[in-house]
């Protein structure tokens, strides 16, 4: 199969990986002509996506920020094969699948949103590799939800990914619960980290400093076009986190030991609650 993959990223460079891997050829494309001569001198890519291999592909993935994503596909549209499967990897989903649905439909292919649920703080084709998703989950938006074939077919395509599990929404549902999941721990992580304190960390830090601070570690540029393109949601998981730390923050003003311990008692059991 030939699969087009436009980025080349640690998300895209590892999706170009897997595939090789697996025998399929790859054609790339990416704003850095030096990461594309790298990534094809390394195996990953067999050459370049444009105007003469789109037609080529029946499978192209979109694995950059997601206007950049829209962008493309509204320019590479017309040269897409009837029978390909487009999928985007972006971060956010709403936006993506209200431009690009109806794209498809008009020019007869078909789209469907992704959302590989696996990274690193370390970013780059460099730290890509071809078993980054082994065993992740991965979340799929359909244009229409009856349709199994269609689901069928886009997990087949990414078999080589070997992706743990996949679960169905819609667009705005996934960017619902990713700004609690995803965006917001990159926010915390960044805003804790800022603290005077944090400079003189070493010898007092241990396990959990370490969970807390590793995504502070991030792309400013894709991480703020992530956060304002979804925008509400994210107001939201915000107002309701600072309404939670003033509570805390009471009980300690107040040398209040009965409520605090209340509040962390029930942060335990919502932990338990929600992970099991």
């Amino acid at each position: 199969m030939n699969v087009g993959i436009l980025g080349l990223g640690l998300i895209g460079g590892s999706m170009a990986r897997a595939f090789s891997k697996t025998g399929h050829s790859v054609f790339a494309a990416d704003q850095d002509s030096s990461v594309l001569g790298f990534a094809e001198l390394s195996g990953a890519v067999h050459g370049t996506l444009d105007e003469s291999t789109v037609s080529q592909c029946a499978l192209i993935l979109l694995a950059v920020y997601p206007r950049d994503c829209i962008a493309w596909l509204e320019k590479h549209a017309i040269c897409i094969q009837k029978d390909a499967l487009v999928m985007d990897l972006c971060g956010i989903k709403e936006e993506i699948c209200n431009a690009c649905f109806p794209l498809a439909q008009k020019y007869g292919f078909t789209f469907i949103g992704g959302h590989p649920m696996a990274g690193s703080h370390n970013a780059g084709f460099k730290h890509s590799r071809s078993n980054l998703f082994q065993g992740a989950p991965m979340v799929l938006v359909p244009p229409v939800f009856d349709d199994m074939q269609l689901l069928e077919r886009a997990k087949n395509a990414l078999s080589p990914c070997n992706f743990g599990s996949f679960s169905v929404c819609t667009a705005q549902e996934h960017d619902r619960m990713i700004a609690f999941t995803s965006q917001m721990p990159h926010i915390l992580s960044n805003a804790f980290i800022k603290s005077p304190t944090a400079l003189k960390h070493k010898g007092f830090s241990a396990g959990s400093y370490k969970d807390l601070t590793r995504v502070a570690w991030l792309n400013p540029q894709m991480w703020a076009e992530l956060c304002m393109e979804n925008r509400e949601n994210m107001l939201y998981e915000l107002d309701t986190y600072i309404e939670s730390l003033q509570e805390y923050r009471q009980a300690l003003m107040n040398k209040d030991t009965a409520t605090l311990h209340a509040l962390l008692d029930d942060g335990k059991k919502r932990k338990e609650e929600v992970d099991g």
